[in-house]
């Protein structure tokens, strides 16, 4: 192997210095004398070298061409191939390149093992990770720290239960910081938040290092079953442990106190916080979208304000929903230009979430537009945020069309998207195509209806007219009806004026579930009246009055001066109230004298 060979690439340039002399020397006689100050190498080793430098710059065929003229590969240069591999993202080529080690009898080292189960773990296969276990095993390197750890990765992301992670970490007898956090990280990320918290306290029991890292990820599992308790008392141990200002753990927590609904000392914090960053701020802005829209549109003004911060992604799909949340579609629109300015217009979940702010604020062209925009990206969920805008603003034949269009481009519905469609086709009154989806749920998909589809469907039924049905599919379903499905039958009866066997067993059936919503309570008021059993409706009524329920007031936004405000009926909490109320009663003044010119006019 020439050194022209070795250096020879278009997209290297220039090669390390130490690199080059070293080629030069290796092809000098060993016998000749030689100034350079740099020492002779094997040309296996120098080759190793290159490798390793070609997967640092991203060159993966470069380092594979080279790797295939080596007259001689040791178990560095293999290592060298599989970690190259792995850090590049080309798994399979890893495990790939691991087999054909093995099959010309080249026995891996522990950093070659623990290389080949990081590959494992990111493609996700457990039948590999056995394999490599079971080389391991025959090896006898159980008693690794780089590869037990990597092990104990392994399990825990690819296996179901920690079980075997588990038993792993029982039999390492000198566990590092790396070991504990792996154990922690793997409970957490499989739902487990307190089996992770418990190995956190096992861990500051054996009085073993903690690391910003492992705090972290002990924050994350707090914030995984809501135990704001135990996340302040982690908060008050990262200030004694003198990490308040490692910037990922401060973000942690303050994601902790967002996750938990406790925005008051999420704000606090936020403004107590020294340094910051752009997750910082997409944490907080991200939780009052949730909360409070007005206020994350003002917060996202501060965070202009601020100097070496620009918005991605993220930021501007959390205030993309922020608008839709207040249907404020002026301030959607300037978020549109402005995602347009940074080139992210391509992105497809910050598309889809546009195209569901145009249809929440009313704007179902622009959706449209948006829509046709990511012809060539759109996924799952852009199909069905165009479905359920379709629906909402009564285009059903569009929603069905659309679904018939996704299903043909191949791709698969889930749940949401059949209860997507089918809600269209309840506003629509599409019946026999809502009734045709619901059947083809099981029977061509494989997926079971739950109750919220099963109760949309009976609304379908009822708003039609055809309560029978309704009725027959509630006694077959295969849970118990709730309040929301005994509501749709009642309100059908009321639309339709049905006064028959089904109201009355509809009405008896929804009372003896004791009822929460208001709405439940009005309609069987209705349904009593219309049969004329005052006593019941009386009854009802008091019931009303005794539990204190109050039909929940309908809200209003206005954007002025771009500040979106809201109010309801006889709201007094607006800072100008006064003024406001005193120029109603001026236009009231005004209506009742122009109705009373009319009628002068009308006498006449």
């Amino acid at each position: 192997m020439g050194f022209t060979k070795l250096v020879r690439s278009n997209a290297f340039k220039p090669i390390p210095n130490f690199v080059r002399s070293s080629l030069r020397i290796a092809c000098v006689e060993s016998d000749q004398n030689t100034e350079s100050p740099y020492k002779p190498r094997k040309h296996h080793i120098l080759a190793t070298n290159l490798i390793i430098s070609y997967f640092e710059k991203g060159l993966v065929e470069e380092a594979r061409s080279l790797f295939d003229e080596m007259p001689e590969r040791d178990v560095v240069a293999w290592t060298a191939m599989i970690k190259g591999y792995a850090s590049s993202i080309h798994n399979a080529r890893a495990w790939e390149c691991f087999r054909e080690m093995m099959r010309q009898g080249t026995n891996p080292n522990e950093f070659t093992l623990s290389s080949v189960l990081t590959s494992c773990r990111d493609m996700k296969v457990l039948a590999y990770g056995r394999l490599v276990h079971g080389v391991v095993i025959k090896l006898g390197m159980e008693g690794s720290i780089y590869v037990d750890n990597a092990l104990m990765n392994m399990y825990a992301t690819c296996s179901a239960t920690m079980d075997a992670a588990c038993l792993i970490f029982r039999f390492i007898k000198v566990k590092n910081e790396v070991t504990w956090t792996t154990l922690i990280t793997g409970f957490t990320h499989l739902g487990d938040g307190i089996g992770g918290l418990k190995m956190y306290k096992q861990m500051l029991l054996e009085n073993e290092d903690v690391t910003p890292h492992c705090i972290t990820i002990a924050v994350k599992a707090s914030a995984s079953i809501d135990s704001v308790t135990t996340g302040k008392q982690i908060h008050s141990s990262v200030v004694k442990r003198g990490f308040h200002s490692n910037l990922p753990v401060m973000n942690s927590i303050l994601d902790l106190y967002c996750r938990c609904g406790y925005l008051t000392e999420a704000k606090r914090y936020f403004h107590e916080m020294v340094d910051r960053d752009l997750i910082t701020w997409n944490t907080l802005i991200s939780e009052l979208e949730r909360s409070d829209s007005s206020e994350a549109l003002l917060m996202f003004q501060r965070f202009e304000s601020q100097q070496g911060f620009v918005p991605n992604c993220y930021t501007f799909t959390s205030l993309v929903a922020a608008c839709a949340n207040i249907a404020a579609l002026n301030c959607g629109q300037q978020l549109h230009g402005r995602i347009y300015r940074r080139g992210f217009n391509k992105n497809v979940e910050l598309a889809n979430a546009l195209i569901d702010m145009y249809a929440k604020c009313g704007d179902v062209p622009d959706s449209e537009r948006v829509f046709a925009e990511i012809a060539d990206r759109r996924n799952l969920v852009s199909w069905t945020s165009m479905m359920i805008g379709y629906g909402s603003h009564g285009y059903g034949a569009e929603a069905v069309e659309l679904f018939d269009e996704m299903v043909s481009v191949g791709i698969r519905p889930d749940r949401i998207v059949f209860m997507a469609v089918l809600s269209a086709c309840r506003h629509a009154g599409l019946v026999e195509r809502g009734l045709k989806y619901f059947n083809a749920m099981e029977s061509e998909y494989g997926i079971e209806p739950d109750r919220d589809i099963y109760n949309c469907v009976v609304d379908l039924l009822g708003r039609a007219g055809r309560i029978g049905e309704a009725y027959e599919l509630v006694e077959t379903m295969p849970f118990k009806p709730d309040e929301s499905t005994w509501g749709a039958i009642l309100g059908a009866c009321k639309a339709h004026k049905h006064t028959g066997l089904i109201s009355r067993l509809a009405a008896s059936r929804v009372m003896e579930l004791k009822p929460r919503m208001m709405g439940t309570y009005v309609m069987l008021s209705y349904i009593y009246a219309a049969e004329r059993k005052w006593g019941d409706y009386a009854r009802v009524r008091k019931m009303m009055r005794m539990m204190g329920n109050k039909k929940e007031a309908g809200v209003s936004w206005i954007l002025v001066e771009n500040q979106v405000c809201s109010f309801a009926v006889s709201d007094k909490a607006c800072p100008c109230a006064v003024s406001v109320y005193s120029v109603l009663g001026l236009v009231i003044e005004e209506t009742r004298e122009a109705d009373f010119c009319l009628v002068q006019e009308a006498g006449t």
